[in-house]
């Protein structure tokens, strides 16, 4: 199977602007594309997910990956998909969370030998003069257009700032200078960006003639896998030191059925064939699958040893009742963290990074979802000293699928 079928096959692709040339051009590997990355935090998250995974496969299939960092985009702030308008960012802050995204991209892009590249857009936004840039670029767009489009039109009720209104032009002329300094003839993005994404091939058409090739394609489930990157308790980061692998593996071990080989054929590399046989499977079949999933993702973003650890840590906890917690994450208290001697439940699910913050604690208790090593804890006043955790540390659970080893330092 060519690499634009098993695209399809795996669900990936919604949206193309020239199907056919597209398909060429990627099986054959002549597509320079790129994907931005607006670095609103400190690390990628699972709902970047897809798009490392499409990169991946691309380059694999021989096209040239483009990893777009939106060192000038990110100072304006995406509107699409918001209800109301991003926290601005300092260029210290946005540095900072670029110089985090390089390093975890090159896990799954290979950046030696020109084989891909990283580029940050503020190489050519911050230097834009503003008289410049309306006779170059503002009169190819229509504002009436520009309303028409949904990242836009969600905003109207509750007003949209006019800094966020030139989003899409900015975005627009990243894939022109793209194009112009490294041949870059396509685009991806989400079912959320296919307006800007338009934009950007309007724009080459307009400014570079009929001839430009310029191509754009969106992801099925990019807007979704945003959403896979939210739980409950926060967003899953692919920093271990923000979501640890046995807590990344356990996101994973808990999709719901329905949601499994779904992500299986998206974010997986394993063969389709594969993939196919496990149509059939019903029940403790499917948890098989989660394994399987959660397995080979973990594998992908902190390495096989990690992945193993995370994959034992579990089955142990299971198996043994709580007795084997070598793979659990593991939090160490310290005199810093008690009160009068003591530290209370509430705060000890916080530390353990189980509750967001004592509110969300005390409902935990409450509503009877909080053990520690097996017994169920019901009072809200209930405290610990160091030496009740004791050096071995004891398991802390929170409702039927987060575990914790806590320990008194």
């Amino acid at each position: 199977m060519k690499v634009y079928d098993e695209l399809v096959a795996r669900g990936l692709i919604a949206q193309v602007t020239n199907e056919e040339e597209i398909k060429k051009m990627v099986n054959e590997g002549k597509a320079t594309f790129y994907i931005g990355f607006d670095p609103t935090a400190d690390s990628l998250h699972v709902g970047h997910f897809m798009a490392l995974c499409l990169m991946k496969r691309l380059q694999m299939a021989g096209n040239k990956p483009i990893a777009l960092l939106g060192g000038g985009t990110g100072m304006i702030g995406d509107p699409s998909g918001r209800t109301d308008m991003r926290q601005m960012m300092t260029k210290e802050t946005i540095q900072h969370n670029i110089d985090c995204f390089k390093v975890q991209m090159s896990r799954f892009i290979d950046f030696s030998d020109g084989k891909a590249m990283m580029v940050n857009n503020a190489d050519w936004l911050l230097d834009l003069n503003y008289v410049d840039l309306l006779r170059e670029v503002g009169a190819c767009f229509s504002v009436n257009n520009m309303l028409r489009a949904e990242c836009y039109k969600q905003r109207m009720e509750k007003g949209l700032s006019f800094l966020e209104f030139n989003y899409m032009i900015m975005q627009a002329y990243d894939f022109l200078e793209l194009y112009r300094k490294y041949g870059c003839n396509m685009q991806f993005g989400g079912n959320d960006q296919w307006s800007n994404m338009l934009a950007g091939t309007e724009l080459i058409r307009r400014k570079l003639g009929e001839d430009a090739h310029a191509m754009t394609i969106t992801l099925l489930l990019n807007s979704e896998g945003k959403k896979m990157g939210k739980t409950q308790s926060g967003a899953v980061w692919l920093d271990p030191n923000k979501t640890s692998p046995f807590d990344f593996y356990q996101y994973w071990r808990n999709v719901s059925d329905a949601d499994v080989l779904k992500c299986i054929r998206m974010l997986t590399f394993l063969p389709l064939e594969e993939i196919d046989a496990m149509d059939k499977w019903e029940g403790s079949e499917l948890n098989k699958a989660k394994d399987i999933l959660a397995y080979e993702l973990t594998g992908l973003v902190h390495g096989e040893e990690e992945a193993k650890k995370a994959r034992e840590g579990a089955q142990a906890l299971f198996s043994a009742g709580g007795a084997a917690t070598a793979n659990m994450p593991t939090y160490e208290i310290t005199e810093d963290d008690l009160r009068d001697g003591s530290i209370d439940i509430l705060g000890l699910l916080v530390k353990a990074e189980l509750a967001s913050n004592r509110s969300e604690a005390r409902r935990n208790v409450q509503q009877g979802g909080v053990s520690l090593d097996g017994e169920k804890v019901t009072d809200i006043k209930t405290s610990y000293t160091l030496q009740d955790l004791g050096p071995e540390g004891r398991v802390l659970k929170r409702g039927k699928k987060k575990f914790a080893k806590v320990l008194g330092k």
